[in-house]
């Protein structure tokens, strides 16, 4: 049984147009993921990306990856990540047991990241597990133009407060088989907590792409 990692990396962003190939540090941002799960052999046997564009297959190819080509019909901006994933496992010829997703916009992660959540996915005998970071804003909501606290009283510290978690994209581990029922995150999914910096990379736009090119100078880049 395998486990494989895919990277979904489709063509039509709309926000920061070619964005899965713009470079940073002289990488195209698609490949940080694929040398990710290069770097983890010992847990992931084969690396796929799905896409529909061919400039970014010219690249994943370049760097090792092999290419599920994604059809028209599954490249829209409102299709699920989970239809990409369930695609490239009706492609291969493969009996694949876990699936590492792992998203071209957050290109930056700890190095032993995947080793210590693929630890714990096996331990805890997990369907999934998915990556969180805390936040410790104070939230709430607007009704008739009146604000209304959702997770703290008014006039309290913001060290005090129950932190709220949030899905940070870094990784993703889940049952093929899950997939092929269009789930990634299961209910009873396994939330792996993580307080680091790069936990706050997303790229969407021009200013997140210019945050992540700032911490990759000045934490990676030799």
């Amino acid at each position: 049984m395998k486990n494989i990692a895919i990277i979904p990396a489709r063509g039509g962003s709309k926000r920061l147009p070619e964005k899965n190939i713009k470079l940073i540090g002289g990488f195209p941002l698609l490949a940080f993921s694929i040398l990710y799960a290069q770097a983890n052999s010992e847990i992931i046997d084969e690396v796929y990306v799905s896409t529909d564009d061919q400039e970014i297959k010219k690249i994943a190819l370049q760097y090792g990856a092999k290419v599920i080509d994604r059809p028209e019909h599954l490249s829209g901006d409102f299709e699920p990540t989970v239809s990409a994933l369930k695609h490239v496992l009706q492609s291969i010829d493969s009996n694949v047991e876990n699936v590492i997703l792992l998203q071209a916009t957050n290109p930056i992660r700890p190095e032993n990241l995947l080793r210590q959540t693929f630890e714990i996915y096996q331990e805890e005998n997990c369907r999934s597990l998915f990556t969180v970071s805390a936040n410790h804003k104070k939230f709430g909501k607007i009704t008739d133009q009146k604000f209304i606290p959702y997770n703290y009283k008014i006039g309290q510290r913001s060290q005090d407060l129950e932190p709220l978690f949030y899905e940070n994209g870094l990784l993703y581990i889940t049952k093929a088989a899950l997939i092929m029922d269009d789930i990634i995150i299961s209910e009873d999914a396994f939330p792996f907590e993580i307080d680091h910096i790069f936990a706050n990379i997303d790229i969407d736009t021009q200013e997140d792409f210019d945050y992540a090119q700032y911490l990759y100078n000045k934490h990676i880049k030799p």
